[in-house]
Formats: C-alpha cells, structure tokens, sequence
C-alpha cells in the first residue's frame, strides 16, 4: 500500500474540496491519502516518505496563490524525481495555476506524472466529484 501526499491552496474552500475527493480516489484504489494546506508544509523534510504527490492552487487573476509557489521551491530539494504525481485546482475563468504546477512537477521536478493536470469550476460543478476520484485514482495507480 502506498501513501499520496496532497498539498493544497485555497481561500473560498473549493481547490481543498477537490482535494479531498481526489484523496477519496487514492483511498477507494487501496491506498493512504494525508491531505495539507500549503501553511502546514515547512520544509523539504515534510514532503518526503510518501509514494505520490498531487499539489493544487486556486487559480487568482491567472496565477496560483503564492503559499503553493513556495511550496514549488521547498519541493526542488524534496527528490520527487520518478515519484507519481498530479496537478489541480479551481478556478473562476482561466485555471493557469494547476497546469503550471503540473509542468513544474513533470518538467523541473522530472516526476511520472498522470495525462495532465486537473482543472475544475467546483468538485460540484458538471461531474466534478466523479473526476476528482477517477484523479486521485490515475495518481494511485502509478504507485
């Protein structure tokens, strides 16, 4: 059994709802799910000892919040180079955050990543609580 890590930033709740379905996926795939705000990450040393990780932002005036940058930094130093990861996060109208994370992890962070990155209005929103746990799900299978 492995165990995914899912960092998340959020200020209206939705980006850490979606995050919580995705860890109902990795759960319903057999394996363990921690969820954490950005705030609970210090350093590179919080991030090691999973099998996978998924880190998501709400998307503000095209960028992601700036907690999950310095997530992004703190995570050069981690070794998640060939760990399984995925990208996602809400959004109003474009959605840029969770495909820059999902570049940073494949292309910086050099990590097996899932078909792409996870993009929704409200895990409420036009089946995206079915999505969210297929997500968590892609993410699991990898491990």
């Amino acid at each position: 059994m492995g165990k995914v890590l899912i960092v998340y930033a959020s200020r209206a709740d939705e980006t850490k709802g979606i995050a919580e379905l995705i860890a109902e996926g990795v759960r319903i795939s057999g394996h363990e799910a921690e969820l954490k705000k950005t705030s609970e990450i210090k350093s590179e040393d919080d991030l090691k000892g999973y099998d996978g990780y998924a880190f998501g932002s709400a998307t503000y005036h095209g960028e992601m919040i700036t907690s999950m940058k310095q997530i992004l930094f703190v995570s050069e130093r981690a070794e998640l180079k060939d760990k399984p990861g995925g990208s996602f996060g809400a959004y109003g109208w474009s959605g840029e955050a969770a495909g820059r994370i999902f570049d940073t992890m494949d292309h910086i962070f050099g990590m097996k990543m899932v078909s792409g990155p996870l993009m929704l209005k409200a895990s409420w929103v036009q089946g995206g609580i079915q999505a969210a746990q297929d997500y968590g799900k892609s993410i699991a299978a990898l491990i």
